[in-house]
């Protein structure tokens, strides 16, 4: 009889897209390693999570705003490859856990070891496209998601590539924060896709990544960082992170897509008339695309990492052009460029971001840090509409 784990799954015929929200506990095949059946399984390692921090992909999962597709497509390619239907997805990859196994291709080649303290990065990349061949491996042709394309570490258990594993130091970084490596490391290829040394800069949507982005971009040598953000107590947690300045948007509506006047015109105050040298577009809402791209200076660039589906109207497209704007979009973290660059900032205590981001993001565990053990999913959708960030301990 097959052993079995208790995991959250996103499940398509017990829970049709279109007709539910949530996640659903359930008990799934247990994750092993098995040379023999699988030869993929020598390059790969069974990691037993400890903590796994709720993305705001996977609550695009949680409310179906996003990935039906690419769930749905790849539970069917896996059902045709072992000729038996597949229906349910483990959700989760904002990972932090031990390693328990190791295959015998993965130790010899990555050096890893049972007890291995472990993140990963969460594009599994094939390593032979043109992409990953270029050093561009976060937009590889051919990558996988995990907890979205591949079972995921909302688990006991999660198998993954050696390729992605991240070895995690715990007595630099404590176990909650080494959590969220992966997703401040998207905030943080976002804050070096340009210089911000000395820089005037504009955070535009200060959700989770956002709030990363004020921490990174102050550590980094901003001279001034200004926040755009509607919700009361995320631009409080900006303000605390290191923004200078918090500015409260009046378009934020689904349908609103112009820039707010008010809005750029107070930049402009604020940065002597001139426009922000660099805007961080962070929510994806068209109306913060074109607030981002009007604070900016004249020869001043736009970083595009907020993402909804569908069109979208860029406002007097010709300025642009005329006044010299660069836009420049962000995905993933670039392996492993970006991982190193992470470290060095989570393990630094000046400035002390990993403090931080314990103290203000996750308030200290009080409210944020969810036991595996007691889910219930009314509950848990109340903690995910509260706090940025939440975390699953197990």
């Amino acid at each position: 009889m097959t052993e079995t784990m208790r995991a959250l799954v996103y499940d398509r015929e017990r829970d049709p897209w279109d007709a539910s929200r949530g996640l659903r506990l359930s008990d799934v095949p247990k994750a092993t390693l098995d040379e023999k059946s699988d030869y993929h399984d020598r390059s790969r390692v069974l990691i037993k999570p400890k903590f796994v921090g709720f993305c705001g992909s996977d609550r695009g999962i949680w409310f179906r705003r996003a990935f039906k597709e690419m769930i749905c497509g790849s539970l069917d390619r896996e059902g045709q490859q072992h000729r038996q239907p597949r229906n349910q997805r483990v959700i989760g990859h904002e990972l932090f856990g031990e390693v328990v196994a190791v295959g015998s291709d993965a130790k010899r080649s990555f050096g890893l070891e049972v007890g291995d303290m472990v993140a990963a990065e969460s594009h599994i990349f094939c390593g032979v496209c043109y992409q990953c061949r270029n050093g561009d491996a976060h937009v590889c042709a051919d990558d996988l998601i995990i907890g979205i394309s591949y079972d995921g570490a909302f688990a006991e258990y999660v198998k993954l590539p050696a390729q992605v594993i991240w070895r995690t130091d715990t007595h630099k970084i404590r176990p909650e924060v080494a959590a969220i490596q992966e997703p401040f490391g998207n905030a943080v290829h976002a804050c070096t896709k340009v210089n911000l040394r000395g820089k005037r800069v504009a955070i535009v949507g200060c959700g989770t990544i956002g709030l990363f982005a004020v921490a990174i971009a102050r550590a980094l040598g901003a001279q001034t960082i200004i926040g755009i953000e509607p919700v009361a107590n995320h631009a409080a947690m900006a303000k605390k992170l290191g923004a200078d300045h918090v500015l409260s948007p009046g378009n934020t509506g689904p349908d609103d897509y112009a820039h707010d006047k008010d809005l750029v015109a107070e930049v402009r105050k604020l940065t002597d008339g001139v426009g922000v040298d660099v805007a961080l577009e962070m929510s994806g809402l068209n109306s913060s695309v074109n607030n981002a791209i009007h604070a900016a200076r004249r020869g001043g660039d736009v970083i595009l990492f907020g993402l909804k589906s569908g069109d979208a109207v860029i406002e007097s497209f010709d300025r642009l052009i005329v006044d010299g704007i660069a836009l420049h979009s962000v995905i993933g973290r670039r392996v492993w460029e970006t991982w190193h660059i992470t470290r060095h900032l989570l393990e630094s205590r000046d400035p002390n971001i990993h403090d931080l981001i314990y103290e203000v993001i996750l308030n200290r565990g009080d409210g944020p840090i969810v036991d595996f053990d007691k889910y219930d999913p009314s509950a848990f959708e109340e903690r995910i509409k509260t706090f940025p960030k939440v975390v699953l301990r197990f």
